[in-house]
């Protein structure tokens, strides 16, 4: 039976300041890495083969100081792919050093939905502006997306596909993942994992850094403790 643990990044700087972030890359606030630090304790036994994040620091950030807590001691490597130099400045040249590493893979359809016009904007000023029931509609719709950003249904047919693709065939191997993402990419996740409709879906809340574990054997996918 293999595991998959999905994580929404710790608090960010600009969810204390109640703005839209979407895509934009910003870290985590000091209550953040404290929700990460205790996150990590949670998941201090589980023994992961492979990590993957979101590429915003905040999920990133999010992983690694899960892993800091981990106790089987193996260290999360982040892979570079089409990066500056070659392949092989990155490469590790003692095998019991690579045996000991967990690969971290960086995906952007595992990035948040992006907000469009309203990434940087206050929430509480954008209903002032727009006023309340328009910002719900971009905020709480299925399928209207903000002006020139994502709605939710944008998010999932770029994310359930990675998914796909990406984590279920692993899972089938047996291999336990940890997922660090966001609000909206995992809510997408989720969606498809328990089949859930778009008005569940939209009910559906996600406290940041608090895991959620899945169970995969046999080609099912269920939440622990359901």
């Amino acid at each position: 039976m293999a595991k998959l643990v999905l994580i929404r990044h710790g608090q960010s700087l600009w969810n204390l300041h109640n703005l839209f972030t979407g895509w934009v890359d910003v870290p985590l606030s000091a209550q953040g890495v404290q929700e990460a630090i205790a996150a990590g304790r949670r998941l201090a036994e589980e023994k992961f083969d492979i990590i993957y994040t979101s590429t915003l620091i905040r999920a990133i950030t999010t992983a690694m100081i899960v892993m800091s807590e981990n106790k089987e001691g193996k260290v999360p490597v982040i892979q570079k792919a089409n990066a500056e130099k070659p392949n092989d400045w990155f490469k590790i040249y003692s095998p019991a050093t690579e045996a000991n590493t967990i690969p971290v893979f960086s995906a952007w359809e595992l990035n948040e939905r992006m907000y469009g016009e309203l990434q940087g904007m206050n929430k509480e000023e954008t209903a002032k502006k727009f006023g309340d029931a328009q910002v719900k509609i971009w905020r709480r719709s299925y399928d209207v997306p903000p002006p020139n950003g994502e709605a939710l249904k944008n998010t999932a047919e770029r994310t359930i596909p990675w998914f796909q693709e990406n984590i279920e065939p692993k899972l089938k191997e047996g291999k336990n993942i940890l997922v660090a993402a966001h609000g909206n990419s995992l809510r997408a996740i989720i969606m498809y994992l328990e089949k859930l409709s778009e008005a569940q879906v939209l009910e559906l809340e996600l406290k940041t850094g608090e895991p959620i574990v899945f169970t995969a054997s046999g080609g099912t996918i269920t939440r622990a403790g359901a």
